[in-house]
């Protein structure tokens, strides 16, 4: 394990661009259409559309709408390579039809997680062959950019390293490097392009972006870097604030205006600058309290709590979920994953939860967890299998639960976990992102279908926020 080291004191200093420029830019651009590989990637934005299915019907209906970006939520970090792979080219050949029908030029983005796991080059791969099986060319570059600046994921010399109160750790050097399907060795992105395509892209052949580049050099030198690429070649880009990924975005647009064809993967924060939008103040609890009104008068039979659902296993995750057992108010039930994993005893102990957690929604808010102690498989596939049988039973949970008793609210807790609660659970369809309960992180959906339509859904991933900020984010929700 490597000691934290402190941030550099020779960066230079940023090239301040505005939102507003960058949304100029961006008014004759094409519609930025993000593939998200489970819905935490809407926690920088506001006001956005969000699909959580993509037939031609759903993406026309977002094509619609007046923004330069929506969210098409894929889940494919949950799922097989194979059946990744099977996902993305369903959502890219949809897409092109619908972008055909409504008229609207698009540019995908896969965006995936700010600590570097996911299925990469996979997802990127099979988007570069259907944007040229469907004759619009196949991409000049695919341009890396995983920092999450509020989660203090940060790239500094092409370098990727996460914020600690001790200073900055190497990403291949934190937990998530560890992680049992998605694990790598690099903190350099080069060298992890080549670990991750196993050598078919030495790093070496990787074109870096700089912050000499993006605060020296501006948004010229970025555009003339991002036009000298071809055949696919993969771009790594530094971000150590919103200032350096507004200089890349504002160079990609003018890039893709005079021709260059880009394939994004990305994390959260990118996606906001290629939106045009700046970081906003979270949503107020009179902001939710007007929410809660409408749900009041449009559905009868709610209850006066809410929700809580707990999938994930990384240790902050553990760490937030004792310090709201400590504030109290909560009624905690445990969905045991050895009971849930035997075909014998998993459905009578499914039941039994589900039925004690309804009634509880009367005196407190319910929080419905995953037992804390990790069970992984043989291998990664394995582990993986493991996790989507887990967090389907989760969100089979929340449709009885909320069938039963109309909460509230609903949080989930967890990537996988809060795709599964938002698509199996609730049954959204369709949803804006409205904001976040805290600054940059914890993403405020709106259903505007389904039978969740007009309960309060907040995204919450398993790897982001302080000690307290489950705490704080059920605080705000009761408040309201």
């Amino acid at each position: 394990m490597s000691t934290p080291v402190s941030v550099p004191v020779s960066l230079p200093p940023a090239w301040v661009v505005p939102s507003y420029a960058v949304a100029a830019e961006l008014a004759t651009a094409p519609r930025l259409v993000v593939l998200d590989d489970d819905p935490t990637g809407t926690q920088t934005v506001a006001d956005l559309p969000v699909l959580t299915s993509w037939s031609v019907a759903d993406l026309r209906w977002a094509l619609r709408q007046p923004t330069p970006a929506f969210f098409v939520l894929t889940n494919t970090r949950s799922l097989s390579p194979e059946a990744a792979a099977d996902r993305d080219r369903e959502v890219i050949r949809a897409l092109h039809e619908a972008a055909g029908a409504e008229g609207v030029a698009f540019v995908p983005a896969s965006r995936s997680d700010s600590t570097l796991r996911g299925h990469f080059p996979l997802e990127t791969d099979v988007l570069a062959q259907e944007l040229a099986a469907l004759g619009t060319g196949a991409p000049d570059g695919v341009l890396l950019v995983p920092a999450y600046i509020e989660a203090g994921r940060v790239t500094i010399d092409s370098r990727h390293w996460i914020r600690t109160p001790e200073g900055l750790l190497p990403v291949g050097e934190s937990e998530f490097a560890r992680d049992t399907t998605f694990g790598y060795r690099s903190s350099s992105l080069p060298e992890w392009v080549e670990e991750k395509t196993g050598g078919r892209v030495p790093a070496a052949e990787v074109l870096r972006i700089t912050l000499d580049d993006l605060r020296g050099g501006g948004p010229t030198r970025v555009t003339a870097l991002l036009a000298s690429l071809r055949d696919g070649r993969v771009a790594v880009a530094d971000a150590e604030c919103d200032d350096d990924l507004r200089v890349l975005a504002l160079a990609a647009a003018r890039a893709e205006r005079a021709g260059t064809r880009l394939l994004y993967r990305v994390g959260p924060s990118f996606v906001r600058a290629r939106a045009g939008q700046q970081s906003r103040p979270p949503l107020t609890s009179g902001e939710l309290r007007s929410s809660r009104a409408e749900l009041a008068e449009s559905a009868g039979g709610v209850a006066p709590h809410g929700l809580i659902v707990v999938g994930s296993h990384v240790s902050v995750t553990t760490r937030q979920l004792d310090r709201l057992r400590e504030a109290g108010g909560i009624s905690e039930f445990e969905l045991s994953v050895p009971l849930l994993l035997d075909p014998d005893l998993s459905g009578a102990h499914l039941t039994d939860v589900i039925d004690a957690a309804a009634r509880a929604l009367d005196s407190a808010d319910v929080v419905l967890r995953t037992s804390r102690v990790l069970v992984t498989g043989e291998d990664a596939q394995d582990s993986l299998a493991i996790s989507r049988r887990v967090s389907a039973a989760l969100a089979e949970a929340v449709r009885r639960i909320t069938g039963a008793r109309r909460p509230a609210f609903v949080v989930a807790k967890g990537g996988i976990t809060s795709s599964d609660t938002a698509t199996h659970g609730l049954g959204i369809g369709r949803a804006w992102a409205r904001g976040t309960l805290l600054p940059g992180i914890v993403s405020l959906w709106e259903p505007v279908d389904g039978p969740a339509a007009g309960i309060p859904y907040v995204v919450f991933a398993g790897n982001v926020g302080d000690d307290d900020a489950l705490t704080d984010v059920t605080a705000l929700l009761r408040a309201s």
